[in-house]
């Protein structure tokens, strides 16, 4: 085991432990629920974005799973602000895994993408390129 991987397992922790940007927004432009059968994660990530309609502005999220999928949507939380619709949807489970910091198993990466998932598919609803009650990592 490298140092670096503990460091990043502690991070994991501290995220899922004290989640950043745990709650619901107010008004919310967005909001969209997902969840992973597998695992019984489920997350709900509210966004609003800024007067341009497409910048983001404030992400938070509330829901329960293991402390890959909660940790994952909390280090999202704050990455997400001050990127576009555009970046989000560009966004692929190789820029979970980097933000995580740890190799995840092909067993756990569903739960490492929920929240991603949860917020590129309520923009694509929100941008009507989509028509899905609710996300799920069940293909």
């Amino acid at each position: 085991m490298s140092m670096g991987s503990d460091m990043y397992r502690e991070q994991i922790l501290d995220h899922y432990k004290n989640p950043r940007n745990y709650g619901e927004l107010e008004d919310p432009t967005f909001s969209h629920v997902g969840e992973n059968p597998m695992c019984g994660d489920e997350i709900k990530v509210d966004v609003t974005l800024a007067e341009d309609g497409e910048t983001i502005e404030y992400v938070s999220f509330v829901g329960d799973g293991c402390a890959i999928s909660q940790a994952s949507a909390s280090l999202l939380s704050q990455e997400l602000p001050g990127m576009s619709l555009d970046e989000l949807e560009g966004m692929d489970r190789d820029d979970v895994t980097e933000m995580l910091g740890i190799d995840i198993s092909p067993m756990r990466i569903k739960c490492a993408v929920l929240a991603e998932k949860v917020a590129q598919d309520g923009a694509k609803i929100y941008r009507g390129e989509m028509d899905l009650d609710k996300t799920s990592t069940e293909d």
